[in-house]
Parts: C-alpha cells; sequence; structure tokens
C-alpha cells in the first residue's frame, strides 16, 4: 500500500445549467493508495458521486489535475483500469446473469473461452455460483447487486469505483452484502472508492473515511480507521467503533452544521 493509484490535486468541477453556474467539487486535495478502502462520505449534493465519476471520467474536471494509475481518468477508463458498480444493479432483463457479467468482456473483445472463465470465477466471488443461467427478474435485490459488482470484476482491474450500490436495500441484505464486500476486498486485494449516506456503513467498511461538505464539495476530514481487517458485524458494539462513528459525525457537523 505505498504507490497512490488514485491521485486528486486542487479539483475544481462547475456545471452550466440552464439556472447558471453550479460548484459541484472546490480544490479537492486526495491521495489513494493500492490496496486501501476508501469511503466518501457527506450531505446530499456535496459531490461524492460527481468526484467518483471524475475519477471514472464520466465527468471532467474544470481545473485542478487528477490521475488514475499514473494516467489521466479517460486513459485509465481506455486501458481498463477500473470497474464501475452504479446505485442500480442496471442488468438487461433479457439477458442472463452469466449473460449481464459477460457483455462488457464481449465488447471488448474476449474470447468465448476466457469470458466463460472469468464469469464462473466472478460468479464465486460474489456467492452466486450456479446462478449465471438465471434471469435478473429471478433473483432478489441483493442478488441483483452482487451480479453487479461481478459484472465490475469480471475484466480484473485493480480498482473499484461504487456509488452506494447497496442504498436502496433494507437492513438486514445491506449488512450481509457488507460482509461480502469486505470477504471480496480481503481476497482480492483491490483499490476499492465507495459513496455512502451511512455513518455505519463507511466506519465497518473502510481502511480511511473522506468526510465532504455540502456544495461546493470539499474535503472537510479524512479520517484512518483503527479497525482490524477483520470485523465480524458485532465490532459496530465496541468502543473503537463507536468512537470512530462519533468522529465521523463530527467531521460532518463542521461542514454542515448542528443539523447532521
Amino acid at each position: 500500500m505505498n504507490a497512490p493509484v488514485i491521485h486528486a490535486q486542487s479539483v475544481d468541477l462547475t456545471f452550466q445549467t440552464a439556472d447558471g453556474p453550479v460548484h459541484a467539487l472546490k480544490d479537492v486535495d486526495l491521495s489513494i493508495k493500492a490496496g486501501e478502502f476508501v469511503s466518501f462520505i457527506g450531505p446530499s449534493g456535496c459531490g461524492k458521486t460527481t468526484f467518483l465519476r471524475t475519477i471514472a471520467a464520466l465527468e471532467n474536471p474544470t481545473s485542478g489535475r487528477l490521475s488514475v494509475n499514473g494516467m489521466s481518468p479517460d486513459e485509465a477508463r481506455r486501458a481498463r483500469a477500473y470497474g464501475y458498480v452504479f446505485q442500480a444493479p442496471g442488468l438487461y432483463p433479457w439477458r442472463t446473469i452469466a449473460g449481464n457479467i459477460s457483455l462488457p468482456l464481449e465488447i471488448m473483445g474476449f474470447g468465448k473461452a476466457d469470458r466463460t472463465e472469468r464469469v464462473q470465477r466472478v460468479l464465486e466471488l460474489v456467492d452466486l455460483a450456479g446462478f449465471g443461467g438465471k434471469f435478473p427478474w429471478q433473483l432478489s435485490g441483493g442478488m441483483q447487486q452482487r451480479a453487479s459488482i461481478a459484472r465490475a470484476l469480471a475484466f480484473d482491474a485493480d480498482i473499484l469505483l461504487m456509488d452506494e450500490p447497496f442504498g436502496a436495500l433494507d437492513e438486514i441484505v445491506r449488512d450481509r452484502l457488507n460482509e461480502a464486500l469486505l470477504e471480496l476486498w480481503r481476497k482480492t486485494g483491490k483499490t476499492i472508492g465507495f459513496v455512502t449516506h451511512s455513518i455505519p456503513e463507511a466506519v465497518y467498511l473502510s481502511t480511511r473515511i473522506v468526510v465532504m461538505s455540502p456544495r461546493p464539495g470539499r474535503i472537510t476530514r479524512v479520517i484512518d480507521s483503527p479497525l482490524p481487517a477483520e470485523r465480524p458485524l458485532d465490532i459496530r458494539d465496541t468502543p473503537e467503533f463507536i468512537a470512530l462513528a462519533h468522529e465521523v459525525r463530527e467531521g460532518l457537523r463542521e461542514g454542515h452544521g448542528d443539523d447532521v
């Protein structure tokens, strides 16, 4: 965990809208090292998702510098340096789960045998072995989101960018997927950038937590987690977890006031 794989320096982003300019990001400075699990948290509209999208070359900064694996975000996209998981699974209902996972591999020109091997491997990683022949409507919401994660993992990128992937799920399913994601992270050693609104989720998952202010989005605090890599769910009842959650909440209050 020495080389920064994502580096932002003085990143600003202003959207031009019919109602005038919207300043979404301001002076964002951040380095993320290989193998880190970094969560972004803050109030709605603070730029969490916007910053993740700039890393993925889905938005272009107005000013500043941003690199991914030493390349521009657009070069990193073309080099398949990352996988991206959206808030909704976005699975095509007319394709099987295996077919959905295989689709980006088909577009990238992977051969059939290679696609089949990769699909089976990532299905096992997300605990969906045996479900490749099912259609999305035959799976629960949590299973669909696991399939979406498998699709992002299929071409073996070192970086996984996740935009509130569990936000629409109930608490029990969300807890299970948090556990599964931590296990997947430990197995693969990937660098993960994770957007969430949930303080407990950010604290449970992360090696570092980036707290952002309301628009224009700025980083108000970066908090290192003292928690061990092995984290059963009941770690949330420990004094260390509670203290870390309190620190995150205080960071949110710094930029947002007492209504957090």
